[in-house]
């Protein structure tokens, strides 16, 4: 009697562990219109901050175009892009977003344009512990016929790099206040926006970006 309770208990802890795996197995991306397009060209616009840091459209745009190129794009200059939204009146990256699509094509020619959000940005102390997080959503449109092509989220933390010491209260305390001290002197947010950039941004990762034409790797995706 006893044993077939445990049996019962057991089937009904797999069932639950498998419908919880079901849960949380990520979907895959349907790439439907991203095929359909490919794009070769893409302008990065001006990302939108919703975090409290101001420097951080700075060092998310700065670390954007890398993971870009090296996926295969041709990417618009920066540094072009935003003369160019100067001279025609647009310093805003909320009012540079509202630009019809049609009308970023006509400018700068390009096939696409990536849209970026950033949710978190900046080092926060909490009791024991100093993280520096870089967070951000993106979406990648078509220029041509305003289509969603992509669109993802990544984040990093310097918690990540951290090894679980057990160096009692006092010296958790002491690491937190240093490790602070340090990333805010030292901008570490900037190279955790680079970590989060590539994992964005960098073709061949799950649900990520497809390659460009100038990747070996162009249509083996």
């Amino acid at each position: 009697m006893m044993i077939n309770k445990f049996k019962a208990l057991g089937a009904l802890l797999l069932v639950l562990l498998a419908s919880g795996c079901a849960t949380h197995k990520q979907q895959p991306y349907d790439y439907a219109e991203f095929k359909a397009a490919r794009p070769a060209s893409i302008l990065v616009l001006p990302p939108m901050n919703s975090s409290s840091e101001v420097i951080a459209p700075y060092g998310m745009l700065a670390q954007a175009t890398l993971p870009l190129a090296e996926s295969g794009y041709y990417v618009i200059p920066v540094s072009l892009a935003a003369e160019t939204f100067k001279q025609n009146g647009l310093a805003n990256a909320a009012d540079i977003h509202e630009v019809p699509v049609k009308k970023l094509h006509d400018i700068f020619g390009a096939d696409a344009a990536l849209y970026i959000n950033i949710t978190d940005y900046g080092t926060s102390y909490k009791v024991v512990q100093s993280d520096t997080v870089v967070a951000a959503d993106a979406k990648l449109v078509d220029l041509r016929s305003g289509k969603t092509l992509w669109q993802g989220s990544a984040s990093a933390s310097s918690a990540e790099q951290r090894q679980n010491q057990n160096n009692g209260l006092l010296g958790m305390l002491i690491s937190a206040v240093v490790n602070q001290i340090i990333s805010t002197t030292t901008d570490a947010s900037y190279k955790m926006a680079s970590v989060t950039s590539n994992r964005l941004l960098r073709a061949g990762s799950t649900n990520g970006l497809l390659y460009g034409p100038r990747s070996p790797q162009y249509q083996k995706d």
